[in-house]
């Protein structure tokens, strides 16, 4: 059987910033989907211990005494997802990301901040997976596609409805089914890779894609660029 038909839970968080090594959690979402249809929604709002910027706040419509007022203490919204990830995890099910490497390294640094056992301390020493994530997917198997890799893009392009963008749980279901949609499109890359596999190759595909990209900004105006080809996280 193929993952296309199994259990997936997508993951999406909207923070303060785009710094996962600095920017805090200030929504969280677990959503459980099976044949592209959600079964179980679980959402969280932080209080992120710092004053959300206006250009964040502009983007997922959370301000500070909002998220003061009604959100809960960010060490144990952290400590809650993490936990549930890692029983996914556990379970062998996978964790739907749309650009892994940010939501998963922000989580990872709010575990540092709080001092809470990290991903791979909670798996029992185990790697962090079985991950998929969509923009790694797409860059692969599309990788000369001129224009923007966003989520709303990508939905855009693979017929998935998303109607409420930078919404945690919109976000999360929409990471999925465009999961779902190039798995089926490219099955003998995507959807018929087993979990494990498939995260595995899409290590490799990160790097080759950060290598490339490094390259060429090397060759432009940044002689010095280092660009992150950790993958799912940095």
């Amino acid at each position: 059987m193929s993952w296309l038909h199994d259990m997936l839970v997508g993951f999406d968080l909207e923070t303060t910033g785009t710094d996962p090594a600095e920017s805090r959690i200030v929504t969280a979402a677990l959503v459980e989907v099976k044949e592209g249809e959600p079964v179980r929604r679980r959402e969280w709002l932080a209080d992120p211990g710092v004053a959300i910027p206006a250009e964040a706040t502009a983007v997922h419509g959370i301000t500070t005494r909002e998220a003061v007022a009604e959100g809960r203490p960010a060490g144990d919204v952290a400590a809650e997802v993490a936990a549930a990830l890692v029983a996914y995890w556990r379970a062998g099910i996978p964790v739907v990301v749309y650009n892994a490497p940010f939501d998963l390294s922000l989580l990872a640094a709010e575990l540092r901040r709080h001092d809470l056992p990290s991903l791979e301390r909670q798996l029992g020493g185990a790697a962090v997976g079985p991950v998929v994530d969509p923009l790694v997917v797409d860059r692969a198997v599309d990788k000369y596609r001129k224009g923007s890799r966003s989520l709303e893009n990508a939905s855009a392009l693979y017929g998935v409805r998303l109607d409420d963008a930078h919404e945690a749980g919109a976000d999360a279901l929409a990471a999925v089914r465009v999961a779902l949609a190039l798995g089926e499109k490219y099955p003998a890359q995507v959807g018929e890779a087993a979990p494990e596999e498939l995260h595995e190759r899409q290590t490799a595909w990160h790097a080759q894609w950060a290598a490339g990209l490094q390259e060429w900004l090397r060759k432009g105006k940044d002689p010095e660029a280092v660009v992150d080809g950790a993958w799912p996280l940095r």
